[in-house]
């Protein structure tokens, strides 16, 4: 299967980064490269390009695709968590900008064995990078009740959080929960007849809250935020596309406490903390797709983007 995936606020975050010809940029999610290859398409002979993906296949894909950019370009497999340590080793001390796409990619969502769907019965996978020893295999059956359903509570904000893990463990004692299939089938059986028919997959939050557990989606973008930041030369720009609230809540976070980092009383006539802020949010809220945009991709519909300029 072809990797493909819609870019997803393709302009906008091409405006959000404010391409300079001359510039190095960095792209932390690199998947096919749509993102990067507008960004390659725009840099002059001495502009560079580096991008990171765990993925595989998408270092496969965007290997290919970006062949036309030559020795501006680097591709290396690695999680964007290794960003500092990736650029180091590159001899690379600051960028102009860097892009993540946190989605997860159509090819990854349509490729049946990858695990990932609950709309494809399959062995239960998850990982985005397939070196890693846990997978949603070792979460479902191995995980505590509790375990499960606080990561299902609060992964997955699912109200039936309890109910769903309580199901799980009963289940898997009669014989473990191998596959995509059995898993989307119990966690129906959770759910109450009534609100199953409302709308959506009920097992959409759940199989959510296993990928974000499985890749620690969370962890890695809360603990390497900041070293993102610290990593932009002056005038150089974040720009970082979620898909839901958890996610988009730690970038706001973390945009506005970069902008305003002052941790004196508010009473204080002057700041006496020594935190001096680091740049500012590029507009006061996320920029959404347009409506054209989620009519041609739905799975558009959730995404928001946020873009902070160093200092």
């Amino acid at each position: 299967m072809e990797f493909q995936h819609t870019s997803v606020l393709l302009q906008e975050v091409i405006d959000g980064l404010a391409v300079k010809p001359d510039g190095i940029y960095v792209d932390g999610t690199l998947g096919g490269a749509g993102h990067g290859s507008v960004v390659c398409s725009m840099l002059g002979d001495k502009g560079r390009f580096i991008g990171i993906d765990q993925d595989a296949d998408a270092i496969a894909a965007s290997t290919e695709r970006l062949k036309p950019y030559g020795s501006k370009v680097t591709i290396v497999r690695s999680n964007y968590a290794e960003m500092k340590q990736v650029l180091q080793e590159l001899g690379i001390a600051g960028v102009d900008g860097i892009t993540l796409d946190l989605g997860v990619s159509s090819f990854q969502l349509d490729t049946s064995e990858r695990g990932f769907s609950y709309r494809f019965d399959a062995p239960l996978d998850m990982r985005m990078d397939d070196r890693q020893a846990l997978s949603a295999y070792n979460v479902v059956n191995e995980y505590s009740e509790s375990d499960l359903f606080h990561l299902i509570k609060n992964y997955g904000e699912d109200k039936f959080a309890k109910n769903i893990a309580k199901h799980i463990v009963i289940e898997r004692a009669k014989e473990p929960i191998k596959t995509t299939g059995r898993l989307a089938e119990i966690i129906s059986q959770a759910i109450p007849m009534k609100v199953r028919k409302q709308g959506g997959h009920p097992a959409k939050r759940t199989f959510q809250a296993i990928r974000i557990e499985v890749n620690q989606e969370l962890s890695v973008l809360q603990n390497t935020l900041e070293e993102m930041i610290d990593l932009l030369n002056p005038g150089g720009r974040l720009c970082i596309i979620t898909f839901h609230s958890l996610e988009d809540r730690i970038v706001k976070q973390a945009f506005k406490k970069a902008q305003d980092p002052c941790t004196c009383p508010p009473n204080f006539p002057v700041c006496v903390c020594g935190n001096r802020s680091k740049g500012h949010m590029v507009g006061r809220k996320p920029i959404l797709p347009s409506e054209e945009e989620m009519e041609r991709n739905p799975r558009a519909k959730s995404a928001k983007l946020r873009v902070f300029e160093h200092i």
